[in-house]
């Protein structure tokens, strides 16, 4: 099991062997999520949005270090330490919409919690594998897209601002996306590669939905 966990993996252009220090570029740009989680807590203390609010920015600086460790290591075992924190915060800031912005108590926001994710997952399990590789393996964030665009549009038809925040969101992570996705095709051209781009995108759209979070986040009910 450990010499599973341990095996070197290579997925990104920057890459060049299994050396400690060989994604130096897509290592440090992860500074953009733990910049973007700093600043988050600063403006939620200012704000007072809470406890909840609190520990969304400081997973936010959990998604740069998982991130820095994963692209130092680079290991199959470190890579969960790079998706866990991702996954749990998708998670999270869904139920953060459902109970902050949207205002719902806890068991409406489970319901609509539970449905989201099964329709979004079946729509994921549903993409071609074809798809799924040829998009260096990107379609597997489509529950973070569809959750960005599918709460934007309701959280703005409710009235609340965050809704426009969560849409801004989405179109950067649509650009980030794409930086990401062609990371393997410019390889030859640019050996940098772009993935880089992926993490000081996506450290801006964590940014902007942070700002939501501190700004229109404020409990509407007691938790």
């Amino acid at each position: 099991m450990w010499q599973v966990l341990l095996t070197p993996v290579d997925l990104y252009c920057e890459r060049t062997g299994p050396g400690l220090w060989s994604e130096p570029v897509n290592a440090l740009t992860n500074l953009a999520f733990i910049a973007a989680g700093l600043w988050g807590v600063r403006e939620v203390r200012r704000c007072k949005t809470g406890t909840f609010a609190e520990i969304l920015a400081w997973w936010v600086v959990a998604i740069g270090i998982g991130s820095t460790i994963f692209h130092t290591f680079a290991t199959r075992g470190t890579v969960w330490v790079d998706v866990l924190p991702i996954a749990g915060f998708t998670l999270a800031y869904t139920l953060f919409n459902l109970r902050r912005f949207l205002g719902l108590d806890w068991g409406k926001a489970i319901v609509v919690f539970i449905v989201f994710y099964v329709v979004a997952g079946a729509i994921t399990f549903a993409v071609p594998d074809w798809l799924h590789q040829a998009s260096n393996g990107t379609t597997g964030y489509l529950p973070p897209f569809l959750a960005l665009a599918f709460f934007g549009v309701w959280v703005t038809v409710s009235g609340n601002r965050a809704g426009w925040y969560n849409l801004t969101g989405s179109a950067i992570f649509v650009v980030s996306v794409i930086c990401r996705m062609i990371d393997p095709l410019v390889c030859a051209s640019f050996p940098l590669g772009t993935h880089f781009l992926w993490h000081v995108l996506n450290g801006l759209m964590l940014g902007v939905l942070l700002a939501a979070v501190a700004r229109f986040g404020a409990p509407k009910v007691s938790e």
